[in-house]
């Protein structure tokens, strides 16, 4: 079944999550969100008409700072009462988690160039 509405987020900017949302067909009222976070209900969610067809609206949610901690904490933005997922984001804070992919690939650049510099010096020795 294809989604009644589709929710792309624009920014999130001083704890506030902004998107845009879109119906498919016209003439529906405005829909209420909800934000969850592991599965309860943790903030409310500002839905405002864009234009005049009454089909676009501005979705505005602020991030609950109580969830704000060390770690990766996961929103989701859902119809209210329903539980398919419209949006969904992350949040990162605190110390770069070890199995963290980001981590990884920065710990792994860092051997690469490390790397390209000792085959680059060995190339100029054994050349020159």
């Amino acid at each position: 079944m294809a989604k009644k509405f589709l929710l792309n987020k624009k920014q999130i900017i001083g704890g506030k999550y902004i998107g845009l949302m879109r119906a498919r067909g016209k003439g529906n009222p405005t829909p209420a969100l909800e934000m969850l976070h592991l599965g309860e209900v943790v903030g409310a969610v500002q839905v405002e008409a864009v234009g005049n067809d009454g089909d676009n609206w501005q979705v505005t949610a602020e991030i609950p700072k109580q969830f704000l901690t060390d770690g990766v904490q996961t929103f989701l933005l859902v119809l209210a009462g329903d539980s398919e997922i419209l949006d969904r984001f992350s949040v990162i804070t605190g110390e770069p988690l070890e199995e963290d992919l980001r981590a990884e690939i920065e710990l792994l650049r860092g051997e690469l160039d490390m790397l390209k510099r000792a085959f680059r010096r060995h190339c100029i020795e054994t050349m020159g």
